[in-house]
């Protein structure tokens, strides 16, 4: 039976509930973010789900230069330390580089390592020294062009480094047709990793290359949901769902997110689900 990853107050693996990491893409403001935060706090409440807040305060591997990439370290961070503070929720974030990571684990409970960055070694390891030193965990998102079974080397790595306290996330696999694939054989590949699998509802209907010429990722934002109750059908311990008020409009991943007004639904069909299986 997998470990549990604990972020914060949340507890994630087997005989937990299903565990919701949610949010926009990237900050945009800190109300946007609290107000995100409130309207996911209160379906998740009244559903039992257990809420991290998610969002990033820098998109470092944007498909353009000239895409909005976010506040940065330290304005990203003191916003998350208010939303986690007035909310009384766990956060996580992504970070790119391994002096993100200490700096990072003072605010957030579970550092991220993007799926583009999951074997990097020098990242793993400050990331899992950090949340050693920190009573922080990691999620580490399995790349595209990896198997599930080879995510053992990360979660490998940063037990060397000192971490235990480990998630790993699916979020789709380059199959060359102009889309992500979803394995959902690979999902009791990597569970039988002894460690808690989230799976990335929102970033799966990424269309990479197929938006404004090439100079955004595209999607199919709409299919989110559909995945997210299959994957909680598939026994994923969480889900992982970004979400914006007006998606048309957010600074980032506009084509892959949910509409903050549909993430009530989603939310209560895979509660239903997880409750079934129980």
């Amino acid at each position: 039976m997998a470990r549990l990853c604990t972020a914060g107050s949340v507890s994630i693996g087997p005989g937990r509930p299903l565990a919701i990491l949610a949010g926009p893409c990237v900050l945009e403001s800190l109300e946007l973010g609290l107000s995100i935060g409130r309207t996911l706090k209160g379906h998740c409440d009244r559903l039992g789900l257990p809420l991290v807040f998610k969002a990033s305060f820098d998109k470092a591997n944007r498909s353009s230069i000239d895409s909005a990439r976010g506040p940065g370290l330290e304005q990203g961070l003191a916003w998350m330390h208010q939303i986690g503070r007035t909310l009384g929720v766990p956060l996580t974030t992504d970070i790119h580089d391994p002096d993100q990571a200490g700096i990072a684990a003072r605010v957030v409970d579970l550092l991220q390592i993007p799926a583009f960055l999951c074997r990097q070694t020098d990242l793993l390891v400050a990331a899992g020294r950090a949340a050693k030193s920190h009573g922080r965990a990691v999620n580490v998102k399995k790349g595209q062009f990896v198997s599930p079974d080879e995510m053992r080397g990360p979660v490998q790595k940063l037990a060397q480094a000192g971490c235990s306290n480990v998630m790993l996330t699916e979020r789709g696999t380059f199959f060359g047709y102009g889309r992500l694939v979803n394995d959902f054989l690979g999902l009791a590949d990597m569970m039988a990793l002894d460690v808690p699998v989230c799976f990335d509802c929102t970033h799966s209907t990424q269309q990479p290359g197929k938006g404004e010429g090439g100079k955004v990722t595209g999607g199919r934002s709409e299919l989110a949901p559909l995945l997210a109750r299959a994957a909680t059908a598939a026994g994923v311990h969480a889900l992982f769902l970004e979400c914006h008020p007006e998606p048309a409009g957010a600074l980032s991943d506009g084509a892959t997110m949910i509409p903050l007004a549909r993430m009530g639904e989603v939310l209560k069909q895979v509660a239903a689900i997880r409750a079934a299986l129980a």
